[in-house]
């Protein structure tokens, strides 16, 4: 009758023993769940973008084969850009200005759409973009091409383009214009799409390229100086005055001239000129262009 005792206290540590077992497996399984939870939070926008550029790819690639050889004419009709690319790089701005061209959605305001209209603003905005891995500009679903200058808001004054939360605006006739006339610094795509550029790293997350945004805080490091010297200049100097009015602009003006008159704006603003070609990760004046390559299409 003596051992009674001793195993029931036997059976008390061997259930406390179970129950310790259970409660640091069930322990250790809530830490793996928390822990693969996390990994599916961290990893699921990842995983879905690049679910979606392969969509978009394929979607492009569609037309691309159906498409490429008047794109291509029209591009080298109009692009000094394009013209001066080798054939390879040529291939993936095709690709690129495409992709772009097929996930915007493209609003004519009193204007009969032509085909080379969606195509060239696209080529653009890629033009800009071709040193970045992040192109799209992702915020702007919707980009309105309007016939002539317009109005906008109170202003009277008006408008050639702007970018605004719910579109890019672009005026047709100036927006070709700047490519009737490549070389004078005066380029309204080039310039709305600086603007939508910025827009979409500093004002809004879709469509950020995180190594434009770190290197435009260092680009500012010297256009910031650029800038302060130019509001005690009248003439506003190699830049003009327009550039003056406001730091966004003359970010967008450093773009015009950046792309139409390369050699002229490194002879005359050196330090800036590289550091617009770190920013944009590009330099014309570069056989390939392209500095460093980037891992996008």
């Amino acid at each position: 009758m003596a051992a009674t005792p001793l195993k029931s206290f036997k059976t008390v540590q061997l259930q406390v023993a179970e129950e310790r077992s259970f409660v640091h497996r069930v322990g250790n399984w809530f830490f793996v769940i928390i822990f693969v939870l996390l990994l599916i939070i961290l990893l699921f926008p990842r995983l879905i973008d690049q679910v979606r550029r392969a969509l978009q790819s394929r979607k492009a690639q569609a037309v691309i084969e159906d498409r490429q050889p008047d794109y291509h004419a029209v591009l080298l009709q109009y692009l000094p850009y394009y013209r001066n690319l080798p054939p390879r790089l040529q291939e993936r701005f095709l690709k690129r200005t495409v992709v772009f061209m097929t996930t915007k959605e493209f609003e004519f305001v009193e204007i009969t759409p032509e085909e080379r209209m969606s195509l060239l603003i696209s080529a653009t905005a890629v033009q800009l973009t071709f040193g970045l891995e992040q192109y799209l500009m992702d915020h702007f679903e919707k980009i309105y091409v309007l016939r002539h200058d317009y109005h906008y808001g109170p202003n009277s004054v008006p408008f050639q383009g702007h970018v605004s939360h719910d579109g890019i605006y672009l005026s047709w006739s100036n927006f070709i214009k700047g490519y009737d006339n490549y070389f004078d610094g005066d380029n309204v795509g080039l310039h709305e799409m600086a603007h939508a550029l910025a827009y979409v790293n500093f004002n809004v997350s879709e469509g950020r390229d995180d190594g434009f945004h770190d290197r435009f805080i260092r680009f500012s490091a010297t256009g910031r100086e650029v800038f302060e010297t130019m509001q005690s200049d009248i003439s506003g100097g190699f830049l003009g005055r327009y550039a003056a009015t406001r730091y966004e602009e003359f970010w967008a003006v450093c773009v015009e001239n950046f792309f139409e008159r390369p050699t002229s704006f490194k002879i005359q603003l050196p330090e800036l000129y590289s550091a617009m070609c770190k920013l944009l990760n590009q330099d014309t004046l570069t056989p390939g262009i392209v500095l460093n390559v980037v891992e996008n299409v």
